[in-house]
């Protein structure tokens, strides 16, 4: 078997297509259906199907990629055999959910781009159970995330840090008229939060279903400044990471409401495939992860 085949094959299911695939690898669209064709011819298997115009990943298909993945693995640690000495190099590809991206990875960012500048640095945003499953498909090296890992899920995870949550309203917010530890009533206002997977909304969810609050509608957006800024605005409330609202909060911009579920807190946690090969570039990311929350034990 080729190797080409395996690292065209994820290509596909990386860049979505063959067209993108091949940009990518810089082959003509012929070139990677021919590899394709080559690799089913020797697995005996049908990796795609032709779906409409769209080509489709069989069942067969869907179950190769962690094979794939791991081949690809060893095949990188083969090849850095002897080629890092002091210079880092290779390609990094990590998953985060936007709160972390934007408050407290900003200085790991800075630090490992001056100590690796030769690492290709991929970063995605997804919520956590987005990113949980991708990592457990080896799609993405290491995944920061808050903790919502199962022992199933093949992921060897290290705690970094609990965080509190905060539920925040505009200044002009009536407020003292409002007691959210009550039980069995409607609120006249509106639930501004991100997408239905985010973990602190689920809290805050389940907490209102489990004594029976409503409110009377949910704005649902994907950028914590822009959730915000609409609070600010006197839209609604939001609840979220208290280290996303600290200025806020102490500029005067919002305030904080008392909610029974204040005290929930959510870990965050750094996690890769138990499998992976923990490269130069993983090693000194997670280090720099490691300094940036202040964790004594070596990953």
């Amino acid at each position: 078997m080729d190797i080409r085949h395996f690292k065209t094959f994820k290509s596909i299911i990386e860049e979505g297509n063959f067209s993108n695939a091949a940009v990518k690898l810089g082959y003509t669209q012929s070139t990677v259906t021919s590899q394709i064709q080559q690799l089913e011819q020797e697995l005996s298997i049908k990796l795609f199907e032709k779906i409409g115009r769209n080509m489709v990943l069989t069942s067969l298909g869907k179950e190769l990629i962690p094979y794939a993945n791991e081949l690809l693995d060893m095949v990188k640690k083969i090849e850095s055999i002897g080629k890092y000495g002091d210079k880092i190099t290779g390609e990094l590809k990590i998953a985060v959910p936007e709160s972390l991206m934007s408050y407290k990875l900003q200085k790991v960012l800075a630090l490992f781009k001056e100590k690796a500048p030769n690492v290709k640095l991929s970063i995605i945003t997804l919520n956590c159970f987005a990113i949980r499953n991708i990592l457990s498909m080896g799609e993405v090296d290491i995944g920061l995330m808050y903790n919502v890992v199962t022992q199933n899920d093949n992921l060897t995870t290290i705690q970094l840090a609990d965080f509190n949550l905060a539920l925040v309203c505009s200044p002009l917010f009536q407020q003292d008229k409002l007691d959210l530890c009550k039980p069995n009533q409607e609120i006249n206002t509106s639930l501004i939060i991100n997408e239905v997977e985010s973990i602190y909304r689920k809290i805050l969810e389940s907490y209102f279903h489990d004594n029976n609050i409503k409110l009377n509608n949910t704005i649902e957006l994907w950028s914590i400044e822009a959730i915000k800024k609409c609070v600010a605005s006197n839209l609604g409330i939001s609840f979220l990471p208290r280290f996303t609202v600290e200025e806020e909060l102490e500029s005067g911009k919002l305030k904080e409401l008392k909610v029974g579920c204040s005290d929930s807190k959510i870990t965050a946690i750094c996690a890769y495939h138990k499998n992976k090969w923990i490269s130069p570039a993983m090693s000194l990311f997670m280090e720099l992860v490691r300094d940036n929350f202040n964790i004594v034990d070596n990953f």
